[in-house]
């Protein structure tokens, strides 16, 4: 089953740090996050990803590209130049990349690999993170039998929360998740039907093809009450870098 990654936008809220790369691209801790989003996936067997790249799409090809050597130890011949892997460190997964252009929308770059996806197949932002249970949420896509399943998240909160007992403030809790209503926080299930609610390159996923799903009861939402959190802004790189380089980062599911 293969997991589609949309890779491709500008990134422009974080601007420090993709004039020069892509918003996928964009490191925490020492990898980047599309880096951190494979591995969820890659924590419930699923191995076999397509990227769909657009803006600076030759960063990302160039990353995966240099990935089995940066990965692993080896010999060099300096003469030739052949090299020989001696212990490798890099995972067992099958990447497809894919330029879907630099101005195409959501959907339709989904719709450029339509021939990479005859059967099922999960799609989320390469800029989000979550603990999501993908196992559950392949198995609640199963027992509905509709042709699409968004994952449903609660929004984090933009400022910290007071606990309070009386006047006195018993807890702090800096940017909860909201206890409001749900959001779409990708991590998507598909079937191949829902690409022909897609009609091309100027069509954004969110809009017309999701709208028609819902409009015809082939949509459902697939709760998640877990960590989610999107990398859209500079605090929220510093926020997931914390959390990170404290040892103790939700999403760290591997």
């Amino acid at each position: 089953m293969k997991v589609v990654l949309l890779a491709g936008g500008l990134g422009t809220r974080l601007a420090e740090h993709t004039e020069l790369r892509p918003k996928p691209m964009v490191e925490v801790g020492a990898h980047p996050i599309l880096w951190h989003i494979m591995n969820i996936y890659a924590a419930h067997g699923l191995r076999e990803f397509v990227v769909l790249c657009g803006y600076k799409a030759e960063v990302i090809k160039e990353y995966f590209n240099s990935f089995h050597i940066r990965n692993s130890d080896y010999t060099v011949n300096l003469k030739t130049g052949e090299k020989e892997v001696v212990e490798s460190g890099a995972p067992d997964w099958r990447v497809t990349l894919v330029d879907t252009g630099l101005d195409t929308m959501t959907g339709g770059r989904i719709k450029r690999v339509h021939g990479h996806l005859s059967s099922t197949f999960l799609v989320t932002y390469g800029d989000g993170v979550g603990n999501v249970d993908i196992t559950a949420l392949l198995a609640f896509h199963r027992a509905h039998g509709k042709l699409a399943t968004v994952t449903a998240v609660h929004p984090t909160a933009r400022f910290g929360a007071l606990s309070l007992v009386g006047d006195q403030v018993h807890e702090f809790i800096e940017k909860p998740q909201s206890e409001g209503g749900w959001i779409n926080g990708g991590f998507f299930v598909f079937e191949p039907g829902v690409l022909d609610m897609i009609d091309g390159d100027a069509t954004s996923l969110e809009r017309e093809p999701l709208e028609r799903l819902a409009r015809a009861g082939e949509l459902m939402a697939f709760r998640h009450d877990g960590f989610w959190q999107p990398m859209d802004t500079l605090r929220d790189k510093r926020l997931l870098d914390s959390l990170w380089e404290s040892g103790k980062a939700p999403w760290r599911v591997w």
